[in-house]
């Protein structure tokens, strides 16, 4: 068959644009409505209605012979029924009105807008393109373009003037393009009701603020100012329809509800963890619990506390890898959550702190005061971190997805602060959510912090893990596993004692040599060379038990001291500790003896030099005593010859002197 080429050449030649012929065997086998099935019987009523002899409107026969082998006869489509021609247009196999005639790219730019556009504005542009192309098919089967609009406008209950308007509009547009030229264009229709521009001003002013106060009590305050000044307003719905159309949404959204309601409007960032390693990158943050808790031992505070955690969280694997639980948020909780990170798995890499350098400062100074009597001294986190080279990645204030450990806090509140283990101790999390048993008891501290300990490792051994590349395993079972693959460098004893907290300037006992922290003693051999000295100490104030490190003023390390445990009174391992530690300081002084080679006492005394007599000097020049007055006739004949015979003259005049004296 070829009617399709035919047709295809019909519709690429301007000349014959429209037409269409086929033989008697092509229409038999394209059984079309209103034509017999079959070669012969089309023949024959061929013959019966004289096709032979009608012509076209230009006076052409509307039949001739078939070019090419085997001959035979062509009937032009014209001479077929409508409804026959009407499935040929549908068919495709005759070209319609909307392929004959020159076109253009008009009406293609229209499908942005009409994307744009309600599904009801899409809805109504589909059913005029339906309406439209039974209008073009009609055409294309023969009948007129009149007769085909009041056909469809009697079956569409569509008036006739609209039809045409539709017909117009997709005029010189290509079939493709004709959906968005018969969608509806709304405009306006008539002139917007004016607003004084100070009224105006005043309710945008009123409506964007912090308040979120509703457009129906801003616009009635306007109105009132517009009386006061004897003005006139438009409507309500004119004062909402010119927000929605001038003021831009993302504006209403930053002044109502805040810069961080217009950063949540935004799609967050999607960070990837697969190419970190376990204790590359950590993040820490702390979580106060909706508990109420009895003040740890050695408080000051007698009422009930909801306790502060401070958390470090690996972010390969989210497992909870360090802990601390205090009173409040403070630079000495996180100091030790990071000495128990580095003396249980290492040093990270980098931490992610949050909200940037005001947390580091409330760390040092927020919280409540200490329960310690001594002073301890304000050590950064920061400095402890840039220290030992991990790298600080400061987070943003309120930024949630930016700490991952902030998902575990919220698995922690349910397993921990829900426990039925903590009924009548849970607060709630807002004062709205209080329990009905709210404050009906307080845990004591040690056993909360047992609970939270095993909470934790809970947490980290749940089974079923989704997302990431858990499959189904534990956060510990994955730390295990990457472990093995991963470097982690180890803490060293001095990087160790560089997060424990210290107690500035203690004193050395005089006598003893021993150190006093919060009621407990430690001492060392070593502290004998302290006597008197200040010193700054360092310690973990949850392990008072264990060793505590000594440093002088300038920050130089000089010895460990240990537990003096007391005892019983008639306890004699205590007194065979003592007897011990007396023993090693003999020893050791006798060490320090014996590396200085000392001398005996005789010894000593016998390596002195003899000491030799001095003679006394005698003066080579001698002035005599000379007396005036009446003093000389006083003395005595005697004494004066007994005087003139010494040898010394001097010693003869004081002698003289003195027996004057005498006499008077």
């Amino acid at each position: 068959m070829n009617a399709p080429a035919t047709v295809a050449n019909a519709a690429n030649d301007p000349a014959v644009a429209g037409e269409a012929w086929f033989t008697a065997r092509e229409l038999a086998e394209l059984a079309l409505p209103g034509l017999p099935g079959d070669k012969r019987s089309i023949n024959r009523r061929a013959q019966d209605e004289r096709w032979s002899t009608r012509v076209g409107s230009d006076g052409r026969l509307l039949v001739r012979n078939r070019a090419g082998r085997g001959g035979g006869t062509e009937f032009h489509v014209s001479l077929l029924p409508g409804e026959a021609r009407i499935e040929l247009a549908r068919r495709g196999l005759i070209a319609t009105a909307e392929q004959a005639g020159p076109v253009s790219d008009k009406g293609a730019s229209g499908w942005a807008w009409f994307d744009r556009q309600s599904s009801r504005v899409k809805d109504e542009a589909q059913r005029r393109l339906t309406i439209v192309r039974e209008i073009e098919l009609l055409v294309a089967a023969g009948v007129t373009r009149t007769a085909a609009i009041a056909q469809a406008s009697t079956q569409h209950d569509t008036g006739k003037a609209t039809l045409w308007n539709w017909l117009r509009a997709i005029k010189g547009v290509r079939p493709e393009n004709w959906l968005p030229a018969l969608a509806t264009r709304y405009q306006g229709g008539g002139i917007a009701a004016e607003i004084d521009p100070e009224i105006w001003a005043e309710f945008l002013s009123d409506y964007l603020r912090p308040e979120k106060p509703t457009l129906t009590s801003c616009y009635r305050r306007a109105v009132r100012k517009a009386q006061e000044s004897g003005l006139s307003v438009p409507t309500q719905r004119t004062f909402s329809r010119r927000v929605k159309a001038e003021i831009d949404p993302r504006l209403i959204k930053l002044r109502r509800e805040g810069e961080e309601a217009l950063r949540r409007s935004a799609p967050a960032q999607r960070r990837r963890i697969e190419e970190l390693r376990v204790l590359e990158h950590v993040n820490i943050d702390g979580h106060r619990f909706d508990v109420f808790v009895q003040p740890p031992p050695g408080s000051r505070k007698t009422k009930p506390v909801r306790p502060m955690m401070v958390a470090i969280q690996d972010l390969r694997t989210s497992k909870i890898v360090a802990w601390r639980i205090a009173e409040a948020e403070c630079s000495a909780v996180t100091r030790l959550a990071f000495a128990d990170l580095f003396r249980n798995y290492g040093i990270p890499r980098a931490c992610t702190l949050d909200n940037g350098r005001a947390f580091a400062s409330k760390w040092i100074t927020g919280g409540a005061k200490s329960r310690f009597r001594f002073k301890i001294r304000d050590e950064e986190p920061t400095g402890l971190l840039t220290g030992l080279g991990i790298a600080i990645h400061w987070a943003l204030p309120y930024r949630g997805q930016s700490k991952p450990i902030e998902r575990a806090f919220r698995d922690l509140c349910d397993t921990i602060a829900k426990h039925p283990a903590m009924a009548g101790a849970y607060t709630g999390n807002n004062p709205s959510a209080k329990p009905e048993n709210y404050g009906s008891r307080a845990v004591p501290w040690n056993e909360f912090v047992a609970h939270v300990d095993q909470g934790i490792a809970l947490h980290n051994a749940q089974e079923g893990r989704r997302g990431r590349d858990y499959a189904g395993r534990s956060f510990d079972q994955v730390f295990e596993e990457l472990l093995d693959q991963s470097p982690v460098c180890k803490a060293t004893p001095e990087q160790l004692r560089m997060a424990l907290l210290a107690a500035d300037q203690k004193l050395v006992n005089r006598q003893t040599g021993e150190i006093e922290l919060y009621g407990n003693r430690y001492w060392s051999p070593d502290c004998g060379a302290l006597h008197g000295e200040r010193v700054t100490v360092r310690f973990d104030p949850e392990d008072l038990h264990g060793e505590v490190y000594l440093y002088d003023q300038a920050g130089k390390f000089l010895t460990a001291a240990q537990l003096i445990r007391d005892t019983g009174f008639n306890d004699v391992a205590g007194a065979k500790a003592t007897a011990k530690r007396v023993k090693e300081l003999r020893e050791q002084a006798r060490k320090g003896e014996e590396s200085h080679q000392l001398l005996h006492a005789e010894e000593v005394a016998a390596r002195q030099a003899q000491i030799r007599e001095v003679p006394i000097p005698q003066p080579k020049v001698v002035q005599p005593l000379r007396t005036i007055g009446n003093t000389a006739a006083a003395l005595r004949p005697e004494i004066r010859k007994s005087e003139d015979q010494q040898s010394d003259p001097l010693d003869r005049i004081s002698r003289s002197a003195l027996r004057l004296v005498d006499n008077d």
